[in-house]
């Protein structure tokens, strides 16, 4: 079958994906975008997270023709989702360079990535959590990336860094306002 959605704004085609194929698969091996992991492949760790029409989902458990018609972020979407979201236009030179979304800036400043291999799922789903709850607590935060699995952080770091996040969203949108 064919499967049409919209990936990272831009509208895409995958040809002859068949029934039990998943969206992870789609994305990593058919439209060269690694950045979500594979890992469990039974949705427990989280390193597969994107978000499916603006909702956090384990794309390893989401069937490719799930998504038709719809709208897929992934974490090599972020910046362009960021920006857009903010009022800026998809800045297609920028695609793929090094612009990157105020969130993933803050796992970096946060130190909050070792090996890397959590950190798109975390990204995604932190991400999702800002926009929706400028202002988390902690315990939202926790709730929040529950379903992300990391070994080798501890998680404080990553805590750091989505706290680091909503501080500097809030301050951006105080100055703005």
């Amino acid at each position: 079958m064919r499967v049409t959605f919209t990936v990272n704004g831009r509208r895409h085609e995958a040809d002859d994906v068949w029934e039990g194929e998943s969206l992870l698969y789609v994305l990593r091996e058919r439209m060269g975008l690694p950045g979500s992991k594979n890992a469990c492949e039974q949705g427990e760790c989280g390193s597969c997270t994107v978000r499916l029409d603006g909702e956090p989902v384990c794309a390893c458990l989401v069937a490719a023709g799930q998504a038709e018609g719809r709208e897929v972020v992934t974490v090599e979407g972020l910046a362009d989702y960021a920006r857009q979201r903010d009022g800026g236009e998809r800045d297609e030179e920028a695609a793929g360079d090094a612009a990157l979304a105020p969130v993933q800036q803050a796992f970096i400043d946060a130190g909050a990535v070792q090996c890397g291999f959590c950190t798109p799922g975390l990204l995604v789903a932190a991400d999702e959590l800002i926009e929706r709850n400028p202002q988390p607590t902690d315990a939202d935060i926790r709730e929040a990336l529950s379903g992300n699995l990391c070994r080798c952080t501890g998680y404080e770091k990553i805590m750091d860094a989505v706290r680091l996040a909503a501080a500097r969203a809030d301050q951006s949108t105080q100055e703005v306002g």
